[in-house]
């Protein structure tokens, strides 16, 4: 197996600044930059940013921003965290990362999801009766797309494409494609039988408790006659110098995070009981000292057959030099960790 990929991914939270105020927009894209920068310096291999259209998350063009870090990096690969594909055009999502794998010398990735926000189908003028029509017509175009090849296509949500090339042409081809699942079986038959590499997006529960999703991903890409594709995972978490620090560190922003979500979606209030559930051995949270995310991590991994692990650092309303420390010690400190426990068996 080829050596696991490790890397962080942020959606550009509004986070509070120095003076404990709410930080601009502006000044959150500007801390994401800087946080892909440094996550490139500390030898992690991937930097995702997820696009949102919400006043609590800064990016909603998530390719500017990967622009933007990949002019001033050099080996990480960047990617969405993830693209809302439902409510996007595949010709323009191509042309867009088209021209940011050529800027950063073919280190462009697309994950592809439905997200867990529905903001962008009124914004963009999507109808929300056609939530699985859109995604899969559009996903069957986009894989199309990335090839680089001359497209033919034909569907019900858009006008056909007829032996079409579409620019800028590659240079590496194709553009590494993923498809975002959160946990639906039907979802995960369809990465496979489109041919695509999977990434699981682990936000609750037990993350060992996806592995009846993988086995199907896997039975169903042999079933489709396709060969092998990675998959990947996807967990929130934040990297702290002791264990102790973790959960005092977190829980307000967590709470003002969760708790604002919890009201749109009619859940009840954030409680510790349940960080400190996500914080435990079997929880869905890569959280803790070096030593406690390099275990789990290991833990994920093998019980998966993942490719990579990503840890989605930034933490609601958490500080950006909280962030920052997480990314160091993240690539730094864990991720050596990581691949040494993993030499060993």
């Amino acid at each position: 197996m080829a050596q696991l990929e490790i890397g962080a991914e942020t959606f550009g939270d509004i986070a509070l600044d120095e003076n404990g105020q709410l930080e601009s927009h502006a000044e959150a894209l500007r801390n994401v930059v800087n946080e892909g920068i440094l996550a490139d310096q500390v030898g992690l291999d991937f930097f995702g940013v997820g696009e949102h259209h919400r006043d609590d998350m800064a990016v909603s063009a998530p390719e500017i921003v990967l622009a933007a870090i990949a002019s001033r990096t050099e080996n990480i690969h960047l990617g969405t965290a993830v693209t809302v594909l439902s409510s996007d055009d595949p010709v323009r999502l191509y042309q867009r990362f088209a021209t940011l794998d050529a800027i950063s010398n073919g280190r462009a990735e697309i994950i592809a999801g439905r997200g867990s926000f529905i903001e962008s189908f009124p914004l963009f003028g999507y109808n929300l009766q056609n939530y699985e029509q859109l995604f899969e017509e559009k996903l069957d175009l986009l894989a199309k797309l990335v090839t680089g090849e001359p497209v033919t296509w034909s569907g019900e949500t858009r006008t056909p494409l007829r032996d079409q090339t579409v620019y800028p042409l590659l240079e590496n081809a194709p553009i590494k494609t993923w498809v975002g699942v959160g946990g639906s079986p039907q979802s995960v038959v369809r990465a496979a039988r489109h041919n695509l590499p999977l990434t699981l997006a682990i936000i609750g529960g037990n993350p060992l408790s996806f592995e009846g999703l993988t086995r199907l991903y896997r039975r169903s890409l042999q079933e489709f006659g396709h060969a092998e594709q990675p998959i990947s995972a996807h967990l929130h978490g934040l990297v702290t110098e002791t264990d102790e620090e973790v959960f005092d560190l977190m829980w307000p922003h967590y709470q003002f995070y969760r708790s604002r979500i919890g009201q749109e979606r009619g859940w009840p209030e954030a409680s510790q009981m349940e960080l400190r559930a996500a914080l435990a051995e079997n929880g869905h949270m890569l959280a803790g000292s070096p030593e406690t995310v390099a275990r789990k991590m290991v833990r994920v991994v093998k019980g998966l057959g993942l490719s990579r692990i990503d840890i989605k650092y930034s933490q609601g309303t958490l500080p950006h030099s909280y962030l920052m420390k997480s990314l160091e010690l993240l690539g730094t400190k864990v991720k050596p960790m990581v691949l040494d426990m993993l030499s060993e068996d």
